[in-house]
């Protein structure tokens, strides 16, 4: 019975243990995990969200105080469009995050930055361009873009001297999706590195409508490998989406798939940025604690805890401060939602407001607990402990797991009363 360690992901001319660790945002995948999965051999990613936040509490900087501070005349204003990043202060937070990652990293695999193009800013194009380009100057090994079809990233940064040497990716959900963009970048002769296959039992933003559920990961993946072999492209394919033993990912590289992505069993982890008590919120969650909903001001259809905070809060927008989804006028859809709530109930001291939420300050407080679908199994990974809360794991345990395992068994860490004898 194969394992997942009988198979290797080539980029270029080296190759690499098939597991990629996906890029949870606003610090979830933290440097740490990425630089774990590295160490292992294997791909790992940080994100870009909120960085300038993620920098402040990392290296003790002041990006969101100043820039606070900067619109501060408008917090009671309902109109946010005068809000604006200070690209400059945007791609030396960037620097930051990306650069001190990289002097850290050991070992033999990559390390990856997610970025969302969803991230508008308030300048879709510059504020995007800014976060590439400071990526890469920091040495990031490549990018993973994410949350958009992304069909004027790549131009964005065709004369950067590391256009062609960083490993570039891009998620899809469909073939169709993936037409889109190869078609748009053929024009620079420079396909992606890797493309991404994000099924519908992913967490938090999905590539799908409500109708997610009728949708399956290995009936795209096999429209994919088709669409792949038709034209003669020999590009790696990673799926991704509720791949939660190796023996599920195995399922996969038997059929032609250059890796897995897999996140959620790693939100468990000592290394993952979620403070713990939510870590055991999430290993405590059932089946019937997972919902999709459509409260994400991006549009996108998003899966987490029906129990998150973040759900029917009705906090003024902070945008001042935060305002990573302001479109290019300056708007968010939860303004909107919000707006219309305190116009209609103009005597409340607080709102609720249960069509969107404020994503930026739900997430940048670890409010908002977006999740994968078979987070409800995270319990059958580990131990339930004396005092009622459930054992966290390394990241190394859970890597080695997927790695080695067969037969779709999950091995247990040794019980922490033990190891402590």
């Amino acid at each position: 019975m194969k394992r997942v360690d009988d198979f290797r992901l080539r980029l270029g001319n080296k190759e690499y243990v098939p597991i990629m660790v996906g890029g949870m945002g606003v610090d979830i995948s933290t440097s740490e995990l990425a630089l774990e999965t590295c160490r292992l051999g294997g791909l790992g990613h940080i994100s870009d969200a909120m960085v300038q936040d993620v920098s402040d509490r990392k290296f003790d900087t002041s990006f969101v105080k100043e820039k606070t501070k900067t619109y501060k005349f408008n917090i009671n204003n309902m109109d946010k469009a005068v809000v604006q990043f200070d690209l400059a202060r945007l791609a030396e937070a960037t620097a930051l995050h990306v650069g001190k990652t990289m002097e850290a990293k050991r070992g033999d695999g990559l390390i990856l930055v997610n970025c969302m193009e969803k991230l508008t800013m308030n300048s879709p194009r510059e504020t995007l361009r800014t976060r590439l380009v400071a990526a890469l100057d920091a040495g990031i090994d490549g990018i993973t873009m994410s949350a958009g079809l992304h069909l004027g990233s790549f131009a964005l940064i065709a004369d950067h001297p590391r256009f062609r040497d960083a490993k570039l990716g891009i998620i899809v959900s469909s073939v169709r999706a993936l037409q889109l963009f190869l078609r748009k970048v053929s024009k620079l002769n420079r396909l992606p590195d890797y493309i991404i296959v994000e099924g519908p039992l992913a967490g938090g933003h999905l590539g799908f409508g409500l109708d997610w559920a009728e949708y399956d990961l290995h009936t795209i993946m096999d429209e994919v490998h088709a669409f792949m072999r038709a034209e003669d492209l020999r590009i790696p394919v990673i799926a991704a989406g509720g791949i939660f033993t190796g023996s599920d990912a195995v399922g996969f590289l038997e059929k032609g798939a250059g890796a897995v992505q897999v996140a959620t069993r790693f939100t468990i982890t000592h290394e993952c940025g979620l403070p713990d008590k939510v870590k055991q919120e999430y290993v405590r969650a059932t089946e019937d604690d997972i919902i999709v909903n459509g409260v994400s001001p991006t549009g996108y259809p998003m899966r987490m805890l029906k129990s998150t905070p973040a759900i029917g809060s009705g906090i003024r927008p902070g945008c001042e401060s935060y305002g990573y989804l302001l479109d290019a006028t300056g708007n968010c859809s939860y303004i909107n939602s919000y707006n219309r709530e305190v116009l209609a109930n103009p005597d409340a001291k607080t709102v609720v407001v249960m069509d969107k939420t404020c994503l930026c300050t739900h997430m940048r407080n670890f409010n908002c607990w977006t999740c994968g679908h078979y987070t409800y199994r995270l319990k059958d990974t580990t131990h339930k402990l004396d005092d009622g809360n459930y054992q966290l794991l390394s990241a190394e345990h859970v890597f080695k797991d997927y790695q080695f395992s067969t037969d779709n068994q999950i091995a247990l860490p040794l019980r922490e009363a033990l190891a402590l004898a």
